[in-house]
Parts: structure tokens; C-alpha cells; sequence
């Protein structure tokens, strides 16, 4: 190789890098905001215990697999390298990389795809290049609910024996909520890597 392609190339490779620094995606699909690298979409790895809403594929392809927890963990470690799903303190530094914890869920929903809520628009700026979408919950009973107005996210965090932590994004509010849920619901994931 001649060295003015080598040359070429680290140029490439350093416009890359300089492009994900600032909160843009990378040709991977996944963007940084802050310290950590995400997932630019929520995963659409075909598991056990994961399903799509309602069990069609098109939701699939538009909002990505419902997981159980357990499921979910194993599918962010199927990507390799260094993918997991995102613990409790990875959710708030990202929330804290947005500058604005009460607008964070604003900021990080994509710019389109969510229902409006009571008159208003439930779609964010997507200012990070996140595109948070509203794919919904699945309850533990099997019933689907809330696609297009809620997203969920299963955290790595445990909270008990039984439940582990999520956040919650909706089209009525602009924050991102932490809860906690029953680890066999189906909840979207987002993975992460430092």
C-alpha cells in the first residue's frame, strides 16, 4: 500500500472518530453520547422469550423485539465485542449527557413515529441521533400494550429477585422515568459499551 493511501485512510478513519465525539452515528449504527456508545435502534435479534408487538413482523422492523429480561441480556452479548445491556448508572450518565434531565426524553425520542398525546405531538428532537421509538410493553401475561405512545428499556440492574430496573420514555412528557418491572414482561433494549 502506497503511503498516500495509508495516509488516506487514517483521514477517513479520524473524520469518523471526530463525527461519533460530537453525538453522530457511526457507519456501525450505534452513536455516542457522552462516554458511552449505544445502539442507534432498539434491537431486533430474534431470541427465545422475544417477540415482536403483537407478533407481527412490520413492528419488528419498525420497533425492534420485545425481551424478557434474561433475554435481553443475552442478546446484547450475541453482538460481541464489547455490547451489553446498559446498567442503572449507564441510563443516568446518559440522561446526564443530554444537559437537561427534565427534557432528556424530548431529546432523545426520534422526530417521528410517536401518536399524539391529548392534542399535542408526542415526537421528540432527537438531538443525539438516540431515535428513541414507542415499541410498546408485553406483559407477562402475553397482552401487548402502549406501542406508539410508550417505549420502554430494560436496565442490566437488578431490583430484587424478580424485577430489574427500565426506563420509560411517552409521547404526554418529556423526561425519561425510571421504574422497575417484572423481568418475564418483554421490554425493548438498547446495548451499550464503554
Amino acid at each position: 500500500m502506497s503511503i498516500k493511501k495509508a495516509l488516506s485512510r487514517i483521514g477517513i478513519a479520524l473524520s469518523v472518530a471526530a463525527t461519533v465525539a460530537i453525538g453522530q452515528t457511526n457507519p456501525n449504527g450505534s452513536v455516542k453520547i457522552g462516554t458511552l456508545t449505544w445502539t442507534k435502534q432498539n434491537i431486533n435479534i430474534k431470541t427465545p422469550d422475544s417477540w415482536c408487538y403483537e407478533d407481527k413482523d412490520s413492528n419488528c422492523a419498525k420497533y425492534g423485539r420485545l425481551y424478557t429480561w434474561e433475554a435481553a441480556n443475552k442478546a446484547c452479548q450475541s453482538m460481541g465485542g464489547k455490547w451489553r445491556l446498559p446498567t442503572r448508572d449507564d441510563w443516568n450518565k446518559l440522561i446526564e449527557a443530554t444537559g437537561d434531565e427534565r427534557f432528556a426524553g424530548k431529546k432523545l425520542k426520534s422526530k417521528a413515529g410517536w401518536d399524539d398525546y391529548e392534542g399535542e405531538s408526542g415526537n421528540g428532537t432527537d438531538d443525539f441521533g438516540f431515535s428513541a421509538l414507542p415499541g410498546g410493553i408485553r406483559y407477562s401475561n402475553g397482552s401487548f400494550h402502549y406501542v406508539g405512545y410508550h417505549g420502554h428499556w430494560w436496565s442490566a440492574t437488578e431490583y430484587g429477585s424478580g424485577d430489574a430496573y427500565l426506563r420509560d420514555v411517552g409521547s404526554g412528557f418529556d423526561s425519561v422515568i425510571e421504574g422497575s418491572y417484572d423481568k418475564k414482561s418483554g421490554f425493548s433494549v438498547r446495548c451499550a459499551q464503554d
